[in-house]
């Protein structure tokens, strides 16, 4: 492989990882209803499980910050880790360190020289850091931006919804999964990590999801369903654990593509804490549609 393919596909594997870092699977915009059940400060034991969820739904999203620990999982592709902080009050903001673990995005990294990225998150775009050796390749520059609009070129139909879930994507969003499913159920009590929670379970629709909850045209809702029945992927599991502040404490989130079996576990803590993001230097930054006409491609996809 050329250090052309090597640096243009660089470029796609810094784009999906973080997405998968942040979002995964989860869906952006709005789901579920609008109605309030007046459920706050109630013993979610005592609440129907859509009551208990439109709760958690409210709390999460109204505590504007947390640390977050993700492992990700997508057929023999990659496999990454996440941590970092993210926060949601104004926008998507904060850092992840994404760590590769395995698949063959991981040997991709290897030959950029390393297997961690930094992903740095800001209202209008989002930056990945890669190593020296890409570097190396790329003019000095070790920042990538991905502004959202740009993130729309990427692959029709699945680059807008990429856009869609980077710009809405917070934790209270598996939440908002559930409540679309119109498939919830209480499995039970359970401790996580020493926190007593209320675990909560369902099945999605994925194309269906997309449909209620995603800020699409109908060309680009036609090209991701498309995109979703190449794929493969037709359903996905979603566990969620609450605790008895009604915030999200950990998520899973399973499903079947034609590539393999995709997941994502994540846990959610320190709410409210602080988050701060800065832009990176412009001198040490380069935008990614910039560095694909440099290599002479029309987009980020190899």
């Amino acid at each position: 492989m050329n250090s052309t393919s090597v640096r243009r596909i660089g470029l796609f594997v810094a784009a999906v990882a973080a997405l998968s870092g942040a979002t995964a699977c989860s869906s952006g915009s709005s789901g579920g209803s609008d109605q309030d059940d007046k459920a706050s400060g109630k013993d979610a034991s005592h609440l129907s499980p859509i009551a208990a969820l439109r709760t958690a739904e409210k709390s999460t999203d109204g505590a504007d910050s947390a640390k977050v620990e993700s492992t990700t999982t997508m057929g023999s592709l990659m496999a990454i880790k996440a941590d970092g902080a993210l926060g949601w009050s104004d926008g998507l903001t904060g850092n992840l360190t994404i760590t590769y673990t395995g698949g063959t995005m991981a040997d991709t990294m290897r030959q950029l020289g390393t297997t961690s990225m930094q992903a740095r998150y800001l209202p209008d775009a989002y930056y990945a850091k890669m190593g020296e050796k890409f570097a190396q390749q790329a003019g000095g520059k070790h920042w990538i931006r991905y502004g959202y609009d740009d993130l729309a070129d990427l692959g029709g139909g699945s680059g807008a919804y990429l856009k869609d879930q980077m710009q809405n994507t917070t934790p209270n969003q598996s939440v908002k999964l559930l409540l679309a499913s119109g498939d919830v159920k209480k499995v039970g009590t359970e401790k996580v990590r020493g926190v007593n929670t209320t675990h909560y379970a369902g099945t999605v629709d994925v194309a269906d999801l997309a449909g209620k909850n995603s800020n699409l045209t109908a060309s680009q809702l036609a090209g991701l369903k498309k995109q979703l029945t190449q794929a493969g992927v037709t359903t996905e599991s979603v566990d969620i654990w609450v605790d008895d502040q009604d915030l999200l404490v950990k998520k899973t989130e399973k499903g079947q593509m034609s590539a393999g079996e995709y997941s994502q576990t994540a846990y959610y803590s320190d709410y409210g804490v602080k988050v701060s993001a800065q832009e990176p230097p412009a001198a040490d930054t380069e935008d990614f549609k910039e560095l694909l006409k440099k290599q002479g491609g029309a987009s980020a996809a190899p």
